[in-house]
């Protein structure tokens, strides 16, 4: 399978000229309203545009002031501008710059000529705005048509990404060739949001965050605590039959753990501070204080779980896994719900293999991705693949300083891509430090992308370990590992699934499986019949045996989206049946309760997706 140039843009297309320039056109909106703003960068994306503006002092934009700047971009595209470019000298640029009063774009005018080499810079004019800019642009104003664009947020956004820097104000907006596209697009953008894991996780009591307890700390109520047991359970089974062994590992270990890993002092910065020991004295030791970090990552400790033992080929490959629970000091502004935390619980595993078996244990993990995606019917997402690169001036602070052992790992882990005829990007420099990996990224409501699941090649650490196996020659050798999270963390892989499902989860994942609704009072004596039935067979069962009216309590369970309403009356009762209502289908059905428990079992234990 090619490449896929996923993040490839086509600056020479109409939609993104006509982005591009409605960027310019905003930027000009806010300058005619707002004298003395100061300009940051305004690109295109994917479903419109956004610039980022420095406000002067004491200006703070609210969602009425869209409304202003959106009327006055309206008054422009009807205006006679054309969109003129030119080319100035570096020293010419950096001086119409600093005469235009243009902090931010003078000092990345002299980035691209200092770090990129550029001797001259490109700017666009439209009537009185005046951009640096490399284009390409509509040819006049008035080819952007007043309703094909809309403002529609306001952001934070640190100049350059750099949270060190001054914050700007981003303001974002949809634009697309017409207003029909543009109608359709908010239209699916605020069915999306309904469905954001943020509201539905509060709304099916799924999650939750406490200030008392701490920022990116979710705290899993019953109804999400019951989502992590069947994903783990799923987990479990799948990793049974492949072959992996669990283990368990402690939470907090030894600061030595992580110099011997390479992960301090890299990764300092995202892990919470060590706790300082004081440890008794014995016999004729001395009282000392030792360091512990509470474990950002699993892979140390199940490095020390191979090496609790004296390991042969015949071992090889050793797939250890473990759902274990990992913290990371996150920066506050990033945490999002359940998609960016600071504690968060990991379907990992770590294989110890052969350089021959390599490739075939890294597409059995690829193969194990796929059944898990197909399972839960996943399709917008697309593999990347992570390189080093060699000419990056801090590679020695980035990566292991092997070439050799990169161009072996990388070629092994394309290779086991291709065979698999499977799509993907390729992004260098984005490698882990000790091997290139395998990201599975998905997008959010909003349309951000974000890595969900990922597969690593490790040829480093094992070393670093002292981590052997004798071969079929009595001689030692050092396993390679592949780290492997193919259901990811409990909290991003639950957040996808409240999305992906938009909180209507399939039977055998769902919270609540079965809701028993007697029609009456009367009626609860048969109602406690079933619910024992089907609890004894492990079915997640509730009875509504509240006091409201029958068309209250099927209007409830229905918003709670659970898949299976059972409606209990005299026929029912009479008849040893149920009468089946389902979530998402309009026709009920009755059936037997005996035919009905066995349908319900087997519906759960094969994890069918009965959709409506």
């Amino acid at each position: 399978m090619p490449v896929i140039e996923k993040h490839k843009v086509d600056k020479q297309s109409d939609l993104y000229k006509m982005r591009h320039s409605l960027a310019h056109v905003m930027a000009q909106a806010v300058q005619r309203l707002f004298p003395g703003v100061k300009l940051g960068f305004g690109p295109p994306i994917d479903d419109g545009f956004y610039y980022d503006f420095l406000f002067p002092a004491g200006t703070v934009l609210t969602d009425a002031d869209l409304a202003t700047i959106q009327k006055e971009m309206q008054k422009i595209v009807k205006e006679d501008q054309p969109f003129q470019q030119e080319e100035l000298s570096f020293a010419d640029a950096i001086a119409r710059l600093t005469q235009m009063g243009e902090p931010h774009k003078v000092e990345y005018c002299k980035e691209l000529h200092d770090k990129k080499g550029f001797d001259t810079i490109g700017f666009y004019t439209n009537g009185p705005f005046v951009d640096m800019c490399e284009g390409p642009h509509v040819e006049n104003v008035r080819q952007l048509k007043p309703d094909q664009f809309k403002l529609h947020a306001l952001a934070g956004a640190y100049w350059r990404g750099d949270e060190r820097n001054v914050q700007l104000t981003r303001i974002y907006a949809y634009a697309f060739p017409s207003k029909p596209e543009l109608k359709e697009h908010i239209q699916n953008v605020e069915q999306a949001k309904k469905n954001d894991h943020r509201i539905l996780g509060q709304k099916l009591s799924i999650y939750s965050i406490a200030e008392e307890v701490g920022k990116g700390l979710p705290l899993w109520l019953p109804n999400g605590a019951a989502i992590r047991h069947e994903l783990e359970k799923l987990a479990y089974e799948m990793e049974f039959a492949a072959g992996y062994v669990k283990v368990a590992t402690p939470i907090i270990t030894r600061e030595g753990l992580y110099h011997t890993s390479g992960h301090l002092p890299l990764y300092a910065k995202g892990m919470y501070p060590p706790m300082e020991i004081h440890e008794e004295a014995e016999g004729d030791e001395q009282a000392k204080i030792e360091r512990y970090y509470i474990k950002p990552m699993n892979c140390p400790h199940h490095h020390m779980v191979f090496k609790a033992e004296k390991r042969s080929y015949r071992d090889l490959p050793l797939r250890l896994c473990e759902y274990g629970y990992n913290h990371r000091f996150e920066r506050a502004g990033t945490l999002q719900g359940l998609t960016r935390v600071r504690g968060f619980c990991m379907n990992d595993a770590h294989i110890y293999v052969t350089p021959e078996q390599l490739k075939d244990e890294f597409k059995a993990v690829l193969e194990l991705h796929r059944k898990y995606y197909a399972l839960f019917e996943f399709n917008d997402y697309y593999l990347r693949l992570s390189k080093w690169d060699p000419d990056d001036p801090k590679k020695g602070d980035k990566y292991v300083d092997d070439p050799a052992g990169w161009a072996f790992s990388e070629r092994i882990v394309q290779e086991a891509l291709e065979e698999m005829n499977l799509e993907y990007t390729i992004e260098p420099g984005e490698a882990a430090f000790y091997g290139p990996k395998v990201d599975y990224e998905f997008r959010t409501v909003t349309g951000r992308e974000f890595t969900a699941t990922t597969n690593q090649l490790d040829f480093c650490v094992p070393a670093r370990f002292e981590l052997e196996y004798t071969d079929k020659d009595g001689e030692q050798k050092t396993p390679y590992c592949i780290h492997r999270a193919p259901l990811g963390t409990h909290e991003r892989f639950i957040a996808i699934l409240i999305e992906h499902y938009g909180g209507a989860f399939p039977t055998w994942l769902a919270p609540i499986q079965v809701c028993i609704v007697p029609v009456s009072e009367k009626h609860l004596d048969y109602a406690k019949k079933v619910e024992s039935l089907l609890r004894s067979d492990l079915v997640r069962t509730e009875l509504d045996d509240s006091n409201n009216t029958m068309g209250k309590k099927i209007r409830t369970n229905t918003t709670r989206k659970i898949p299976i309403l059972l409606i209990l009356g005299d026929q029912e009762e009479a008849d040893a049946t149920v009468t089946i209502r389902r979530y998402g289908i309009e026709q009920q059905d009755t059936m037997p309760l005996d035919t009905f428990h066995t349908l319900v079992r087997e519906e759960i234990r094969a994890r069918k997706h009965v959709k409506g």
